[in-house]
């Protein structure tokens, strides 16, 4: 770099990644592992030296990322700052503006001497091939692909293009976040340790993974739990109840927290509020749980309140993208460590084999059901084992009245 320093102290990796001639280079790397710096330094770079770079986010929003360093660093160098372009130029004319690519055909138009795709696991493919791509030609420009890994998409195709040594214009770099010695070890173990392991390793190894869409493993290894009629002597039970919505379905899942495998699910698609709490009621006088943990968003509300008047020690579950992705994660933890069996109902494990993460235009992990197909049994067995992971030994669990749980009940995990 001739006018601008890559960072105060660039670590091994980032150092390298520059160096590189490649015309085209791939970085796939973990979380803080330092690639929004480095890609942000080598925009700047292009353009102490008169050239037009751009940096170009999957949406307008994760564009943030790199426009927020991108215009305090070119403040701090004397540029001009032109927030409604979200474009720095700076005294020797070279410029970089960061763009989005949530419609392609937008990126039209320009020659370009560098341009930096952030995250462009996330990125749609004809962004590059027919826009990006083709905006290099006329003055040969070169590109830096960054991004965490997606699955065997279009980023892992140009990844291993990297690796081919036939491929002289490409070089590729896998680091994992650890790479970066400035991230406290602490953390990184704390991440290992209560994340999943696919998730893990996809965001912290990053490692390339061809079922990076799903999120449950080992269902079937865990599908041996035997069906429970009621509640077994001295034996402790926690419920996780999904409310059903316009043609989704309610479902009750039973774990028995003394064996730590669910004993018991009802699933069925009364919507009715009386219906719903009445049949809820009934379960509850066979098993005589701890805890209820219901879903409180919507219909649930009401219907919660009136089991409440009526004694049942039910426990509201708000549902946002944050509490449910803690909840869903603890779930496939439990899978993967084998500390939780399940009841082999097919739809059941259906829904779990089936169940998907996503990262959102924003950069957000987001859990689901595929399109067209329900949740309802994964949503009800991961606040079941919410409840699970907090209720009380078997020795300790006796029917403790409304009044007395609401004043003593616990400080659990699915209020964090």
């Amino acid at each position: 770099m001739s006018q601008i320093q890559l960072n105060v102290n660039p670590h091994a990796g980032q150092a390298a990644v520059h160096r590189s001639t490649a015309r085209f280079k791939v970085l796939a790397a973990g979380r803080r592992w330092g690639k929004t710096r480095l890609g942000v330094n080598e925009c700047l770079d292009v353009a102490a030296q008169g050239g037009r770079a751009w940096w170009v986010a999957p949406s307008y929003k994760m564009s943030e990322v790199g426009w927020r360093p991108i215009r305090r660093i070119g403040t701090k160098l004397g540029a001009e700052i032109r927030k409604v372009d979200r474009q720095v130029i700076l005294p020797g004319g070279g410029w970089v503006q960061v763009r989005s690519a949530d419609n392609p055909d937008s990126l039209r138009g320009e020659g370009l001497d560098f341009v930096v795709l952030d995250e462009c696991a996330f990125v749609r493919e004809e962004a590059w091939d027919e826009v990006l791509r083709p905006s290099l030609s006329d003055r040969k420009g070169r590109a830096l692909f960054i991004s965490t890994p997606k699955g065997h998409n279009w980023f892992w195709r140009h990844w291993l293009r990297g690796n081919d040594e036939q491929q002289v214009d490409w070089e590729s770099w896998q680091f994992t976040t650890s790479d970066n010695p400035y991230m406290d070890a602490n953390e990184i173990e704390a991440a290992r340790l209560n994340l999943p392991e696919r998730i893990f390793s996809q965001e912290y190894m990053a490692e390339f993974r061809d079922d990076a869409g799903g999120v449950f493993r080992g269902v079937m290894a865990a599908a041996t739990a035997t069906e429970q009629a009621q509640a077994i002597p001295g034996h402790g039970y926690v419920f996780g109840v999904d409310w059903g919505k316009h043609n989704d379905f309610t479902v009750i899942s039973v774990i028995d927290v003394t064996t730590q495998a669910q004993a018991y699910v009802d699933r069925f698609n009364q919507i009715d509020y009386a219906v719903q709490a009445d049949r809820l009621t009934a379960l509850y006088e066979r098993f005589k749980p701890h805890t209820i943990i219901a879903e409180s968003n919507a219909m649930g509300e009401p219907i919660i309140e009136r089991l409440q008047r009526d004694g049942l020690p039910v426990e509201p579950f708000n549902t946002t993208n944050a509490t449910k992705k803690a909840a869903i994660e603890a779930l496939a933890l439990a899978f993967e460590r084998g500390t939780l069996r399940i009841l082999p109902d097919p739809v059941q494990v259906g829904e779990l084999q089936a169940y998907e993460m996503e990262r959102s235009p924003t950069g957000l992990l987001r859990y689901n059901a595929p399109a067209g197909m329900h949740d309802d049994t994964v949503i009800a067995l991961a606040l079941a084992w919410q409840g699970a992971s907090g209720a009380p030994s078997a020795g300790e669990t006796v029917d403790i009245p409304a009044a007395d749980y609401r004043r003593e009940r616990r400080s659990v995990v699915w209020n964090r």
